[in-house]
């Protein structure tokens, strides 16, 4: 998965999306300009290849939004949260509309799918984590994020449960150093990975794994681990669905070598889809060297990933009466109290 330059391909672009090796692109905020160019240029990138790449961007609310004009402003998850402790049912209520609200603003511009939720527990460590993490507590985190995904899956988009199996604890930010998580396997078994847990058997369609070191575990980071990736989320968890990389260009991916070296030990430790994000000399050189032929497994799992419902836009979207409540619900979280929470 890569990304692309600007608000419309260039001819570069379109050499690199046609790729065989190439089977999505995530876009930035560099790539949107209004909604109208946003759903010019999903429909250009699907209109090159059959089956399409798939279109992803990290839409999660709060800070890490890419698209705001036209869209509505989404909460960071951590005002889930706080609205849990007033009113749990209302609070689920609130994270099933976000996920539903998410979905349909992005399917209605041709993106198939966001990184979300962000699983952390909040351990008041993490200033990358930050408010992105729902709540301190994974057995809050775990039913509000369930309704998200639920609400997600509404919209007609599925979801990816990050960061396994947990970067909360970490202060280093992994954008820039190779953060170390000391605990034990079982420390982070009986806290981090209780949403990861649930959120598997509620159907969560992938995973991203943590560029974070567990060494009480292995010595690789979680991302480049057959341990982490295989035995423990593949056969311990039971989990069944896409397991992307985090961006091999991130500082925390870079101890595994090169470009080409990195994203043969991503996939060889499980991952299915590496991301190669904000370097296109990487990306040009990770084509031009990496031979890899996806399993038919790994294809199918893929190919669940992508938008369901027919792109309408946001004149279709604004005629659905759930669409407009869900809308207007949001725009309350974190801003009232009184009856919502009674």
């Amino acid at each position: 998965m890569l990304d692309v330059i600007g608000a419309a391909l260039t001819d570069d672009d379109r050499k690199r999306l046609m790729h065989p090796l190439t089977g999505g692109v995530i876009l930035f905020t560099r790539n949107f300009q209004s909604p109208e160019q946003l759903a010019a240029l999903t429909a250009e990138i699907h209109a090159l290849r059959t089956p399409p790449l798939l279109i992803a961007v990290d839409h999660e609310g709060g800070r890490v939004q890419r698209f705001r004009e036209g869209f509505t402003a989404i909460p960071a998850m951590r005002e889930l949260g706080s609205a849990w402790e007033k009113n749990a049912t209302k609070a689920k209520q609130f994270a099933q509309d976000t996920g539903f609200v998410i979905a349909s603003e992005l399917r209605a511009h041709g993106v198939d799918l966001t990184f979300a939720p962000v699983l952390d527990v909040d351990f008041k460590r993490s200033s990358v984590i930050g408010d992105r993490a729902i709540h301190a507590d994974p057995e809050i985190i775990a039913p509000l994020a369930q309704a998200l995904v639920h609400g997600l899956n509404l919209g007609g988009m599925s979801s990816v449960g990050k960061h396994f199996p947990g970067h909360g604890h970490v202060r280093a930010d992994s954008h820039h150093e190779i953060p170390v998580d000391d605990r034990s396997y079982v420390d982070i078994e009986q806290c981090d990975l209780i949403p990861f847990r649930r959120l598997i058997g509620a159907g969560l369609g992938a995973m991203m794994p943590a560029h974070v070191i567990y060494p009480q575990v292995d010595a690789q980071p979680a991302g480049f681990s057959s341990k982490w990736l295989k035995q423990i989320l593949r056969e311990q968890l039971e989990f069944d669905g896409v397991i992307f990389s985090d961006d091999l260009s991130m500082e925390g991916a870079k101890g595994a070598g090169g470009i080409t070296a990195r994203a043969r030990a991503a996939l060889t430790a499980g991952c299915d889809m590496v991301l190669v994000c904000n370097d296109a000399g990487a990306a040009d050189e990770l084509l031009a060297e990496l031979d890899y032929r996806m399993p038919a497994v790994g294809q199918a799992r893929l190919a669940a990933m992508r938008g369901r419902g027919a792109v309408q836009g946001m004149v279709g979207l604004n005629q659905s009466p759930e669409y407009m409540r869900a809308r207007t619900v949001i725009g309350t979280i974190g801003k009232r109290e009184g009856d919502l929470f009674a």
